[in-house]
C-alpha cells in the first residue's frame, strides 16, 4: 500500500438506490454540498441491495477507514446508516478508534436522526456535520439465529425489536409503490397490513436486572435511540449514551390496538398503556416458547429471528452531529 491510498480523508458511503433512486440521481448536488462545507470527500457506491448474508455499505466502510478514513459519512437510509455502523469493526474490534461517524439520511425512514434532532432537510443536516460536534455513543450487539439456523452477529446504533416489527419491515423491504408516497406513510401501510394477520407469540425475555417472564409479544423493541417505523417514538426516554437499552414490550397487542394506538406511538404515551411494559437493561435474552418463528428487525432491515440476545456496548462509537 501506497503512502497516498492511506492519507487522512473525508469518506462517503452512498447508497444511490435509497429514497427510491432518489440520492443516486441528486448524488452530484449533495457531493457539491458537502464539499462546500467540508473540502474533498471520496465517495464510494454500493454496487448491489444488502442481503442477510452480504451487507455492501459496512465493506465499502472497512476499506475506507483501513485507506486512512478519519470521518465516514453514511448516505443513505437507516439501512445503510446501520451498515456503515456495522462497518466500523471487524472481529469484534474497532478498525480505527479515533475515525468519527456522520450520518446524511436520505432514505425512506430518518428514525436515527430525530434522536439527535438533526435537521430533514440536506442543506442543514450538511451544516451540523461541518460543525464538527462529536458525541460518543452506545451501539447494540445483536447475537441472533439466522435463516438457515446458524448463529449471525450485528451491531445496531438505533433499535432492534421483534415480533410485529419483524413482519412489518419484510413487508415494508418487499414494497413498491409504498415508498413513492414517503417513508411515513410506507411504515404505516406496512403496520396494517402486516398486523391484520399477525398472532402474538409467547417468547421468554431475560435481563441482567432480574426481569424474567414469558409473554405473548406483540412488539418488543430494545432501544437505543427514541424512534422507528417511520417516526414512531416506541422508546420516549431512551438515551443513546446511558449505557443502558430501553426495552419497550407490548403485549397482546391485536389488530384494533395497532388501529387506535398509532397516534399515541407518534408522541410516546403509548408507554401508559395497560398492555405496555418498560424496562432498562445492559442485556437482554429473548426466546421463543413455541415452533413459530419470531422475526427481527434491526434498524430497518431484517437479519433473522429468535432466538437472541442484546449487549450494550457502551461509548462505542463517535457521532459527527
Amino acid at each position: 500500500m501506497n503512502a497516498s491510498v492511506s492519507t487522512p480523508h473525508i469518506a462517503a458511503i452512498v447508497n444511490p438506490r435509497s429514497g427510491g433512486g432518489a440520492t443516486g440521481r441528486s448524488w452530484r448536488l449533495i457531493a457539491a454540498g458537502l464539499e462546500a462545507e467540508l473540502g474533498p470527500v471520496r465517495a464510494h457506491f454500493t454496487s448491489s441491495p444488502s442481503t442477510p448474508r452480504y451487507l455492501p455499505a459496512t465493506e465499502l466502510t472497512r476499506e475506507a477507514l483501513k485507506a486512512g478514513a478519519q470521518l465516514v459519512i453514511a448516505v443513505g437510509g437507516d439501512g445503510t446508516i446501520n451498515e456503515v455502523m456495522n462497518g466500523f469493526f471487524e472481529n469484534g474490534v474497532a478498525i480505527n478508534p479515533d475515525a468519527h461517524i456522520a450520518i446524511l439520511n436520505t432514505g425512506t425512514g430518518g428514525d436515527f436522526r430525530k434522536t439527535f434532532d438533526l435537521p430533514p432537510e440536506l442543506e442543514g443536516c450538511i451544516k451540523r456535520i461541518g460543525q464538527g460536534t462529536t458525541k460518543q455513543i452506545d451501539l447494540g450487539l445483536l447475537t441472533f439465529t439466522s435463516a438457515d439456523g446458524g448463529e449471525g452477529t450485528r451491531y445496531f446504533n438505533n433499535i432492534a425489536s421483534f415480533g410485529l416489527s419483524g413482519e412489518v419491515v419484510r413487508t415494508i423491504n418487499r414494497a413498491k409503490y409504498s415508498k413513492i408516497f414517503g417513508g411515513a406513510f410506507a411504515f404505516f401501510w406496512a403496520t396494517l397490513k402486516a398486523s391484520f394477520f399477525y398472532k402474538t407469540k409467547p417468547v421468554r425475555i431475560v435481563t441482567d436486572a432480574g426481569f424474567d417472564e414469558t409473554m405473548n409479544v406483540g412488539v418488543c423493541a430494545v432501544a437505543n435511540g427514541m424512534f422507528f417505523g417511520g417516526g414512531m417514538m416506541i422508546a420516549p426516554t431512551a438515551v443513546p449514551d446511558d449505557g443502558l437499552f430501553d426495552i419497550t414490550i407490548m403485549r397482546d397487542t391485536t389488530f384494533s390496538d395497532m388501529l387506535s394506538g398509532g397516534g399515541s406511538m407518534r408522541d410516546g404515551t403509548h408507554v401508559n398503556g395497560p398492555k405496555v411494559l418498560t424496562l432498562r437493561a445492559r442485556s437482554v435474552t429473548a426466546t421463543p416458547v413455541g415452533p413459530d418463528p419470531v422475526l427481527l428487525d434491526v434498524d430497518g432491515e431484517g437479519p433473522g429471528r429468535l432466538p437472541a440476545r442484546f449487549d450494550i456496548l457502551p461509548a462505542a462509537i463517535t457521532l459527527r452531529c
